[in-house]
């Protein structure tokens, strides 16, 4: 019989102070490789891109990472419940680090694709178990909050620097430089994670555990065809591939909710939707990351493709929107446990983001950068006030025994939203950007140069552009007022998608509502055992 750990009373936790401070700076390691990559890929991409040649595989740097991700949180989530959470922990980061490596040798973008792809099982292995550890850490709502701060500060430290490393590291070293910082991380959070992450399991447990491996193969197989088949909508519209896609789509999803009405262990637990507390949670998710990676994929091109800048200025102006994340989470764990009404903290957050995609989406490159940091501080305070309620409220609601599950199932709908947003908001990017690019090359009788400019990353790579001037000059077009219009037609395509953006927070504001009263109440100790 293994021993149980210590609790103190006082603080409402299962191990004392000093076992609980190196055991969250274990979990905070982790939680900082994960905003690290995500701030730092984020700013790079536009580079990428365009020495890779490929800006049909944009979007797809982002979503290849959210498929997979989505498919082993719960996975991860159901596993830790049962056998402890610290030995996915540990091959979570060993996996997220090996995918970072293949990142930065990728030689084209359907390779980087694929790394990213296994980059994303290892970031939903550590997005299914981390965040969960702090719950059976801390059971005690408020004194969770409080920990929390330390998670905070390192989502900070990284997202803090990771724009403007990203963009340093890409203007100095090149972009692959920004995948193998992860790998330094990788080790510091493995050693920290091996050596003070207590194995703590639940002691109710017994017997034989069987994974639902059909649930999470229809689960890529549904996401997955909805994912291709709104990538291929601009190109080949309706035609019977597409359509064939959206049909197995729809098949692959109702076969998956009547599965999971069925199955012993379900995947995704039918009564957690069923939940009136935790249905509005899980929609909340979705609009939160919907509206999230459409602010971190699309911000930076607008920046640099749109507005010119170089990728260190693009990295200083992304950078008080992942900042105030954490500036925000801090705030609001000091605000939400003294206010009558909790839920009052997600209608400001949302509203707050809805005015951060509204502000962006006026945005010029007249603008002052004072405005427009501005603009991205409202939206980092605004993510800042839901994503830690959203965790604890799930968590409250859903109790101890699905509380691994609930977690992951959280964490894995933000995905969701943020594959669709970016799978949205690319499709409306890059429809309007070539409808604008082919009307101007028209007017003037330069339609062939299309396939040339069709591509943004034109807008960013300067030795791209030096080429095309001088050939639009010898076919005698003014080269520069044609690049002039395909910046402005690019500009005018991400305040389309942001407006999208700005309308998913909005519907986050109104459904919001349906939260039931949530109290941070205080719970008791678990039933634990550690090895």
């Amino acid at each position: 019989m293994t021993p149980q750990p210590e609790r103190s009373e006082a603080n409402a936790q299962v191990l004392p102070f000093r076992e609980s401070l190196l055991a969250m700076l274990g979990v905070a390691f982790v939680v900082m490789l994960v905003a690290l990559d995500q701030t730092v890929v984020g700013t790079a991409l536009p580079t990428v891109v365009a020495e890779l040649q490929g800006f049909e595989y944009y979007a797809w740097v982002a979503t290849a990472y959210l498929l997979t991700s989505v498919i082993t949180v719960p996975v991860f989530g159901r596993l830790g419940d049962y056998y402890g959470r610290k030995p996915f922990v540990l091959a979570s980061i060993v996996v997220f680090s090996v995918a970072s490596a293949l990142c930065g040798m990728a030689p084209s973008m359907p390779f980087l694709v694929l790394a990213r792809a296994l980059q994303g099982i290892g970031g939903g292995m550590l997005v299914g178990t981390a965040f969960a550890c702090i719950a059976d850490l801390f059971p005690d709502a408020h004194v969770r909050l409080r920990w929390q701060v330390m998670l905070s500060a390192a989502f900070g430290i990284a997202n803090a620097v990771g724009p403007s490393l990203g963009g340093l590291l890409t203007e100095w070293y090149g972009w692959r430089a920004v995948f193998y910082v992860n790998l330094p991380v990788g080790v510091l959070g493995l050693w920290f994670a091996w050596r003070y992450l207590p194995h703590l399991r639940q002691q109710a447990h017994s017997g034989p555990i069987r994974v639902d491996w059909l649930g999470a193969l229809l689960i890529a197989a549904g996401l997955g065809c909805v994912q291709l088949s709104v990538e291929l909508l601009p190109a080949r519209g309706f035609d019977a591939y597409t359509s064939g896609l959206l049909v197995l789509a729809a098949l692959a999803l109702v076969a998956l909710w009547q599965w999971e009405q069925r199955c012993a262990n379900p995947i995704l637990p039918v009564e957690m939707f069923r939940n009136p507390g935790l249905a509005p949670l899980f929609l909340l998710a979705v609009f939160t990351g919907f509206t999230m990676f459409s602010l971190l994929l699309y911000a930076p091109l607008l920046f640099q493709g749109g507005f010119g800048y170089s990728p260190k200025e693009a990295g200083i102006l992304i950078t008080p929107l992942v900042v105030c994340i954490t500036a925000g989470s801090i705030l609001n764990g000091r605000i939400v446990t003294r206010i009558r009404r909790p839920n009052t903290m997600l209608y400001a957050g949302f509203g707050m983001l809805a005015v951060s995609c509204v502000g962006l989406s006026q945005a010029t490159r007249s603008m002052p950068h004072g405005v427009l940091l501005t603009i991205m501080l409202i939206g980092g305070f605004g993510l800042g006030f839901i994503m830690p309620n959203l965790t604890v409220f799930a968590q409250q609601t859903a109790g101890r025994e699905h509380l691994g599950i609930a977690t992951a199932m959280l964490q894995s709908l933000r995905m969701v939203g943020g594959m669709v947003g970016t799978a949205i908001v690319g499709t409306l990017v890059t429809r309007s950007y070539t409808g604008g690019v082919e009307h101007a090359l028209s007017a003037v009788n330069a339609g062939q140069w299309t396939a040339r400019m069709a591509d943004p990353q034109v807008l960013i790579d300067k030795a791209s552009q030096v080429a095309l001037l001088g050939q639009l000059e010898q076919a005698g077009h003014n080269g520069a007022l044609l690049l002039e219009q395909a910046r402005v037609s690019l500009v005018s395509a991400i305040h389309l998608g942001l407006v999208v953006a700005a309308v998913a927070a909005a519907l986050g504001v109104w459904c919001a509502r349906r939260v039931p009263s949530i109290k941070l109440g205080r719970a008791p100790a678990p039933a634990m055992a550690a090895d």
